[in-house]
């Protein structure tokens, strides 16, 4: 049967979506709704929304939902943007119909997890949750209401901030950091980027360096770089795009033994604190000595060759501030006191050229 009906109770909210909850099975909502993780495609493609699924945490509902006494009150949110047909009885009770002739026409918007454990079940428990049903306009509308309704959940941020880029009339707040993951992204996955298939994302799992931390490289340019100088040209985001894919190509060849097959614990360089301080070195090149190819950049990193302590040695970073070379932690302290030590190491090399 194509058609699958549901009587709801409909919230009156915004006068362009309907709203409605109704119960069901776990085998009915399988049927009207998939959850869709999210993903690339070789060409670096975003689809999906979904985080991966926590086998230990799905196991633990699962648990719990076998027991007699077990009670689900929150609902499983699933949007529609097709295949749906509303009849009214009155302003609050609808007619849901569904038609799955061509596939499960919903996407799991919230409680894939608790989805996942009520179709462990199988047919053992007759235990049917509540489903928060929203139509939505179209894919994109769709993608936005994740975002929203996701953002006040203990979500991962990284997978918040990798669909930014998908995702319109989001709040003035998400702006520079849809800017900074469709930047992040594009340095992953374009055959181009000195950083592909380096950085860790969702979508990207086996990636060593953090995408948070690239994304703070890029943030503090466009507030106060050389990324906002780029900002009002008409292929500011191209440029932008190639500074940094140069800029840390250089920074993979003057301290080569130090990033190549190395993680965050292994080397400093690559650890997030590495990676943001050595950000602010990017800037100094740029804006400073109008420095813009990998071999500009690689001339001017040559004075730290030999000064750092990414792998191994100590930090003398003051007569009364010594510390051993992994004792540096992701921390704006620590961010800050690296960034000033690097540039300190520049300023004075700076210094003895000019003087020499």
């Amino acid at each position: 049967m194509s058609i699958i009906t549901f009587t709801a109770v409909r919230a009156p909210q915004s006068k362009g979506h309907l709203v409605a909850c109704f119960a069901a099975s776990g085998d009915e909502i399988s049927k009207i709704a998939t959850i869709e993780r999210i993903t690339r495609n070789e060409q670096g493609r975003l689809s999906g929304f979904q985080r991966p699924q926590i086998a230990t945490h799905i196991q633990e509902i699962k648990e719990y939902l076998n027991r007699e006494d077990a009670v689900l009150p929150n609902p499983i949110v699933i949007a529609f943007t097709e295949n749906v047909t509303i009849e009214e009885f009155s302003e609050e009770i609808v007619r849901i119909k569904i038609n799955t002739k061509n596939g499960p026409p919903g996407l799991v918007v919230d409680g894939q997890q608790r989805l996942s454990a009520l179709n462990l079940l199988g047919n053992k428990k007759d235990f049917k949750i509540f489903v928060s049903a929203l139509v939505c306009k179209n894919d994109a509308e769709l993608r936005q209401q994740f975002v929203l309704i996701n953002n006040t959940r203990p979500l991962p941020k990284s997978l918040i901030y990798e669909l930014l880029p998908s995702v319109e009339g989001l709040p003035h707040r998400f702006s520079s950091r849809s800017l900074a993951a469709d930047l992040t992204s594009r340095l992953n996955y374009d055959e181009k980027s000195s950083l592909k298939g380096m950085i860790k994302q969702h979508t990207n799992p086996s990636g060593i360096i953090s995408d948070t931390a690239i994304q703070k490289v890029i943030i503090n340019s466009l507030n106060d770089g050389i990324l906002r100088e780029f900002a009002a040209d008409p292929d500011g985001q191209e440029k932008s795009f190639r500074i940094i894919s140069e800029y840390y190509k250089a920074c993979q060849l003057v301290f080569k033994e130090s990033w190549a097959n190395h993680k965050p614990k292994t080397s400093r360089l690559v650890h997030g604190a590495g990676i943001i301080a050595m950000g602010y070195i990017m800037e100094m090149l740029a804006i400073n000595q109008g420095l813009r190819t990998w071999e500009e950049f690689q001339r001017g990193l040559a004075p730290m060759v030999g000064k750092t302590a990414w792998t191994n040695g100590i930090w003398e970073f003051a007569s009364d501030d010594i510390r051993p070379w992994n004792s540096i932690q992701n921390t704006p302290n620590d961010i800050l006191t690296l960034t000033h030590f690097l540039m300190r190491i520049m300023k004075e090399s700076i210094r003895a050229t000019n003087t020499a």
